[in-house]
């Protein structure tokens, strides 16, 4: 049964839908899924699981992702990205100094309006096809994370374009947060090029690109090394035959982990066999691969 994890390249122009299908095909497993859409401008990590760890997908949606990207300012479009249609373009006097000073307001927790062109649901549909209508429906801000925001380059003209890289929390939209910007600044802006480096711990460093997916095996990640941004305990057998039941611990190592945080739980031979939480004096299962 094969099962596991591959840190996907994503090339621009396809969907995280489209690495999902390609990776069902030379796999030949039906159960595949992705751990956090990518834009299909954008390139970079896409988190795929394969089988049965699809389980664990959510718990990698939840690490911190790194981004690297570069904003066009005085130019407005209806995906608030390259692939849209402009819809206002005046030219923008700014500087880096200018930059800087705005950019500690979009570092922490902020408010952030979801773009039209999304996939989050409003009223039970995807944002992106009432866009396709061209509707326009309110939206409610949402509190996000951006935890290291920086210009790392600044290219002046009357359309100065902004090189950046954040690091931010589940839900962020970082076209959103270019556009943020240059509304601070009096104007509008879109991204021109998006790079996911890494979700978590699991960069580039370790990934396989779209044209050298036929040697996915020599890529795939075993569950506990994709989760290896969570805490983990060991436990000897005994208690790893309670975890693989789904029992709830009181007393003993399992209990005795951070409370409210997923922890994984592996078996002697570092096999991961569960995912727990704690709440209060007891510990119980989120998943079990049993």
């Amino acid at each position: 049964m094969v099962e596991g994890f591959l840190i996907v390249d994503k090339a621009g122009g396809m969907t995280s839908h489209d690495v999902v299908a390609r990776v069902r095909r030379v796999t030949g497993v039906k159960k595949v899924g992705h751990a956090g859409t990518l834009d299909p401008m954008a390139t970079g990590v896409v988190v795929v699981a394969i089988g049965r760890v699809t389980r664990l997908i959510r718990f990698v949606q939840e690490l911190p992702k790194e981004y690297l990207g570069v904003g066009r300012f005085g130019v407005a479009t209806d995906t608030l990205d390259a692939d849209g249609a402009i819809l206002e373009q005046e030219p923008m006097d700014i500087t880096p100094e200018d930059i800087e000073a705005v950019v500690p307001r979009f570092v922490g927790t902020i408010e952030q309006l979801p773009p039209m062109v999304s996939a989050l649901k409003v009223g039970g549909e995807r944002l992106y096809e009432i866009a396709r209508r061209g509707e326009t429906v309110e939206r409610d801000a949402r509190l996000v994370d951006v935890y290291e925001l920086e210009m790392t380059d600044f290219a002046p003209g009357p359309y100065p374009e902004v090189s950046f890289r954040v690091v931010c929390g589940k839900g962020t939209y970082v076209r959103s947060l270019v556009d943020d910007i240059a509304r601070a600044l009096g104007g509008r802006a879109h991204l021109i090029a998006l790079r996911r480096l890494r979700v978590g711990s699991l960069g580039l460093d370790r990934a396989v690109t779209i044209d050298r997916l036929d040697d996915w095996e020599d890529y795939l990640l075993s569950p506990a090394e994709a989760l290896a941004d969570l805490p983990r305990i060991t436990v000897e057998a005994p208690v790893a035959e309670g975890v693989l039941h789904g029992a709830r611990f009181g007393t003993g190592p399992v209990a005795d982990i951070p409370d409210g945080i997923p922890v994984v739980v592996l078996d002697e031979s570092g096999r991961l066999i569960a995912v727990y939480r704690r709440s209060g004096h007891q510990s119980r299962p989120e998943v079990v691969l049993s």
